[in-house]
C-alpha cells in the first residue's frame, strides 16, 4: 500500500501563466490605442498652414481689388479725356489803372483798379470761378490784395471783370529808371469743373502774371509794356 500512494509533484509556476496572458493583452491594447491616436503637433502645424493660405489668398484678392480699381478710374478719365478734351482756362491782365500811390517815408499806400480777362478755351467744359485773392507784388513787397468774384463761365466764353485792389506796405526802394517797372499779378484761382451736366471735383490753378508799367505815379498816365502768364495746376 505504501508503494501504490505516490506524491505527484506540483508546478507552483503554473498559476503565473494568465498572468503573462493578460499582460500581453494589455500591451496589444495600448499598441491599438497609440495607433488610433494622432501624432502630437500635427493638428496645430495644419493650422497654421491654412491659417496662412487663408491670409496669402486675401492679400491676393485685395491687391487685384486695387489693380481692377485703377484700371476702372484709368479708362473712364480716359474717355473723358477724348470726348470732352480739357484744356486749360487761361487769365490776363490787360489794364492796370492807378487809384492811389502815395509814399511817405518809404511807406507805400496803393490803390489800384486791375482790369482781368477769363477764357474759357473748352467746347463741352463749363467753368465755375469760386472766388480768389489776388495781390500786386513790387519786389518782394506786396502793394495791395483785391478779390476776384464768383462766376460761371460756359464754353469758349470770354469774361472781363475789373477788380479793386488796395494795400499798404513798406518799401525799402522804388526804383522808375526809364519807365520800366517790374510787377507781379499772382493769386489762386479755384474753379469747379461741370462736364456737360455734372459738376465734378475742385481744381486749383496759381496764377502769375509778370507786368512792367511804364510808371507808379497817380498824375500819370499808366500803361502796360508787357504781361506774361503763366499757369499750374495745385493737386
Amino acid at each position: 500500500m505504501a508503494d501504490r500512494q505516490r506524491i505527484h509533484p506540483v508546478d507552483i509556476e503554473s498559476p503565473s501563466a494568465p498572468q503573462a496572458s493578460h499582460s500581453f493583452s494589455q500591451s496589444k491594447k495600448h499598441d491599438v490605442t497609440d495607433r488610433c491616436l494622432p501624432l502630437q503637433g500635427t493638428v496645430p502645424v495644419a493650422h497654421a498652414e491654412q491659417a496662412k493660405k487663408k491670409r496669402s489668398c486675401n492679400w491676393c484678392c485685395t491687391i487685384l481689388t486695387i489693380v481692377i480699381l485703377i484700371i476702372l478710374i484709368g479708362a473712364t478719365a480716359g474717355i473723358l479725356y477724348r470726348i470732352f478734351d480739357p484744356k486749360i482756362p487761361k487769365y490776363s491782365v490787360d489794364r492796370l489803372g492807378i487809384l492811389v500811390f502815395d509814399v511817405d517815408n518809404n511807406m507805400v499806400r496803393a490803390s489800384f483798379n486791375v482790369t482781368v480777362t477769363a477764357r474759357n478755351p473748352n467746347k463741352k467744359i463749363g467753368i465755375y470761378h469760386e472766388g480768389s485773392y489776388p495781390s500786386l507784388w513790387y519786389t518782394d513787397s506786396s502793394l495791395c490784395k483785391g478779390s476776384f468774384p464768383e462766376f460761371y463761365q460756359g464754353h469758349r466764353n470770354m469774361t472781363v471783370r475789373d477788380i479793386i485792389m488796395t494795400g499798404e506796405s513798406q518799401l525799402t526802394e522804388l526804383q522808375q529808371q526809364a519807365g520800366m517797372i517790374p510787377l507781379l499779378f499772382k493769386g489762386d484761382v479755384r474753379v469747379r469743373v461741370k462736364f456737360g451736366s455734372l459738376k465734378l471735383w475742385k481744381v486749383t490753378f496759381g496764377v502769375g502774371c509778370n507786368l512792367v508799367v511804364n510808371s507808379l505815379s497817380a498824375s500819370n498816365q499808366i500803361s502796360i509794356k508787357s504781361s506774361s502768364c503763366k499757369f499750374k495746376l495745385k493737386l
